[in-house]
This record gives C-alpha cells, structure tokens and sequence, in this order.
C-alpha cells in the first residue's frame, strides 16, 4: 500500500461551554478557514481504502449534539467540507446525560434533524447506542452496542454505515474484533496522525481542544507541528499511566 498520512480531527461540541469537548464558534471558523487554505484534501473514511493524496484529512464529531446541525456545518458547507459524525443511536434527540457528561447536559440532534443533513451530504458513523465503556460490558451486550447502532442508524438513513468510534475510546482486542467484523474502520481517542499499516479498527485521531491557538494549528497543518504532538503524547500518557487506562 503506498505510504498516507490522515490528520483525523476529533471535535464533539461546537459552543462557548466551559470544557475540553466544547470548542468556541469563533475558534472552530478560524480553524476551518486555516484548513481551507493549507489545501490539504478534506475527505471521509471511505477515502482511507485508497487516499486520494499522501496527506489528507477527516473532519469527525462524536456524540452528535445539536450545534453540529445549528454552528459547524454552516461553516464547514461553506468550504465544501464533508465530516463524519458517530452517533449513539439510542441517545438521539436526548442529551449527554452519560457517565462524564457536560454539566448541564447539552442536547443531541433528533432524528430528523440527521436525515436532513444526510440528505445534505454529512457521513455518519456509529457511536454504541447508549455511549457505555465497551470494556466493562458483558458478551452480549458489547455484541448489542456495537452492531445495534450501526443497524439502526441504517434503518433510519437507508444508507450503510461503515465506521465506529468507541465511546471514551475505550477499546481492547475483543471490541475491535467485533467492531472489525461489522464496519470498515474504527476511530479512538489515541493522540495521533494516523499512517498506512495502522490498524484500520484503532486509528489515532487529533483532539483539537490543543490547536486552539491557530498559529499552532497552522503549523501543524504545515507540516511542523511534530514536537507540540510529541509533548502532548507524553503529557497523555502519562496522566493515561495514573489512571491505570489508556483512554
């Protein structure tokens, strides 16, 4: 396979809320109109099969909340950008009252509102239905989690869904086998760029909570970010060694 990069973007919430998965309006233009003008080709996971560049990039947003609808895909339509977003089916249209959701709770998107971005051109992936930790479920009901969205948000759509992020990013060998047999990729919360010969079901993304000074997300973009990611690499592992998990 020749060689590719994938910078694969990791957003959730796009509002003022205080927090590491809410990035402000006025951060995510900026970013997006840095990504705009570096030129590197904006592209969905389908495209990894066989990357149209060397280097490209994914836009994804795990959770599906409401201000994807109402705040980022205003912007990222406006430069032709087409993202991915991983929903946990059973949760639409309620909010991310979960184990480490934001206080207060911010709304998710309900159905209709994703079929009409569908229509628009969004991809979705699947996301679990009830956003658990995959590692602390028993066989049958990690097996419910990870084929149930997948099938529902098909039903809902009438269109395949091909890719799955863990919830947390919580993930081991069993659940990315399973995960494996059921989609074509799978996406965690491991910092990272993601390179050919990566595992397809545990590809690294980049949590953009730590390019929100746009000069050094520009130098990322311009191939110079390295010793920032390395230091923010370390700085995760070693907060991921005191929790005793890697996510």
């Amino acid at each position: 396979m020749p060689a590719w990069q994938a910078d694969i973007l990791m957003y959730h919430s796009i509002s003022d809320a205080p927090g590491p998965t809410s990035i402000a309006p006025e951060v995510f233009k900026a970013q997006m109109q840095a990504l705009a003008a570096s030129g590197l080709p904006v592209v969905t996971p389908d495209a990894l099969a066989n990357p149209p560049a060397p280097r490209v990039v994914i836009i994804s947003f795990d959770d599906g909340f409401e201000d994807f609808a109402d705040t980022a895909w205003p912007i990222l339509r406006d430069h032709n950008f087409t993202p991915i977003v991983y929903l946990p089916s059973g949760r639409m249209g309620r909010s991310d009252s979960w184990a480490g959701g934001h206080v207060p709770p911010r709304p998710l998107m309900g159905w209709d509102k994703v079929a009409a971005l569908a229509e628009e051109g969004v991809c979705f992936g699947a996301h679990s239905i009830s956003h658990p930790d995959l590692t602390t479920l028993d066989p049958e009901a990690l097996e419910d989690e990870i084929t149930g969205p997948g099938q529902d948000i098909t039903a809902r759509l009438d269109q395949p869904i091909r890719h799955f992020a863990p919830p947390y990013g919580a993930s081991n060998p069993d659940i990315r086998a399973r995960v494996a047999r059921n989609y074509d990729t799978s996406v965690g919360t491991r910092l990272g760029v993601a390179k050919a010969g990566d595992d397809m079901h545990d590809l690294p993304r980049l949590e953009m909570f730590y390019f929100t000074d746009i000069a050094r997300w520009k130098a990322h973009l311009a191939g110079r970010g390295g010793p920032y990611l390395a230091a923010r690499k370390l700085m995760r592992n070693v907060r991921a060694a005191i929790r005793g998990k890697p996510w």
